[in-house]
């Protein structure tokens, strides 16, 4: 891989340890996908905040890392295991709490917005077509390259964390070649939100880099977000496009025989102890229709609703969380449904959710059962 002679005095410790630290993950990662060189980005969005998902070794690292290293672009960052606000209503071992506000000041020491969010395309302005950004968040990579146009790998949470505080990052995978090798035939007729979230799963299966998906002749907030959220969490896919069929592509079909087969794998569960909307966060228009949809009715169980910590605040201006709050919604920002100490299976067996990101994250690391609806079954089945 070629290097400017600033990268290689970088590398070789010349501009101290942290930035040597930095080089040496984008050289590793650059080596690992044949990046021609590294080139600059103007975004970087991180993950590995979670103190579920990075432990003891990624809190001292990043306590020992904050104390001199910042972020040279706009640098955003993933949610973290609970909301502060409302900490104290849940039990928390003091450790965990400890532990992840010592995260989340790392990152802050060292320049980062404390957003808090897995949809960063929702709450900050996109910058222009055809930029050069660095997410770790498989979601919103998804997002910024089918939606926003951008261009970024799934990247690790070390590898934005690097491109964070160089503002670099390999010029490899999707940043050069974008183009669908496949094309993925809907054949489910009026889908919801949770059939483009089996749809995305799937995708992530059989697509490479990029797929193209046909049949598809308008698609929602909600749905698009599942479709994200879905794609990212089952295979390496980073791009979506919707449009018909090209004569030379391979096509595959996603009809109801291969979205029962998703369905089978992550439905795990008859009904749900709680519900849990969130996964991706829910953006404002999302608050504004469940709060809508909710009019003269409440749940029959416990809701958690996550969304982030601005898109709560705007809602509570626009009257929207008085009616989530009086139909039994618990209204999370910071966090989300994935990963979150706060769905605990010695306290819950199963959840009922629309999100199948959620249900993957929920089966295999929080350890509890998945009833799987979409929201409008949800609010029929689950209110009274």
């Amino acid at each position: 891989m070629e290097l400017t002679r600033e990268e290689e005095l970088a590398l070789k410790g010349e501009y101290g340890e942290t930035l040597e630290t930095a080089y040496r993950i984008l050289v590793a990662t650059g080596e690992a996908t044949n990046a021609q060189k590294l080139i600059p980005i103007k975004w970087a969005h991180l993950s590995g905040v979670n103190y579920n998902t990075i432990g003891d070794a990624g809190e001292e690292f990043l306590a020992k890392l904050s104390q001199d290293a910042k972020v040279k672009v706009m640098t955003t960052v993933n949610p973290m295991g609970f909301d502060f606000d409302s900490v104290s209503k849940y039990n928390l071992s003091s450790e965990f709490i400890t532990k992840q506000k010592s995260i989340a000041d790392s990152y802050k020491k060292m320049g980062v917005i404390p957003s808090f969010s897995c949809i960063p395309y929702e709450i900050f302005d996109l910058p222009e077509k055809g930029t050069q950004v660095s997410f770790a968040e498989s979601n919103a990579a998804i997002y910024a390259n089918s939606i926003g146009h951008l261009k970024t790998n799934k990247e690790s949470a070390f590898s934005a964390l690097a491109s964070a505080l160089t503002g670099k990052s390999p010029y490899s995978d999707l940043r050069i070649d974008d183009t669908p090798n496949i094309t993925i035939q809907m054949k489910v007729e009026q889908p919801d939100e949770l059939v483009f979230g089996m749809l995305g799963y799937f995708a992530g299966k059989v697509g490479d880099n990029a797929v193209q998906i046909s049949g598809v002749s308008d698609i929602d907030r909600r749905q698009c977000k599942a479709l994200c959220g879905g794609m990212g969490t089952s295979g390496r896919c980073g791009k979506f496009v919707l449009s018909e069929s090209t004569p030379n592509s391979e096509k595959i079909d996603f009809d109801k025989r291969e979205m029962q087969k998703v369905y089978d794998e992550l439905n795990t569960a008859e009904k749900g102890d709680i519900i849990t909307l969130g996964s991706p966060q829910l953006g404002l228009k999302e608050i504004a229709d469940l709060s809508w949809l909710l009019k003269g009715k409440e749940f029959s169980k416990r809701c958690m609703v996550f969304c982030p910590r601005s898109v709560k605040e705007q809602a509570r201006n626009l009257g929207y969380t008085n009616e989530l709050e009086r139909a039994g919604c618990e209204i999370l920002s910071d966090c989300c449904t994935c990963l979150t100490p706060l769905v605990d299976k010695n306290e819950i067996d199963s959840v009922t959710t629309n999100s199948i990101k959620g249900a993957y994250y929920l089966n295999n690391s929080n350890g509890v059962g998945v009833n799987l609806k979409s929201l409008a079954r949800i609010i029929a089945e689950e209110t009274r």
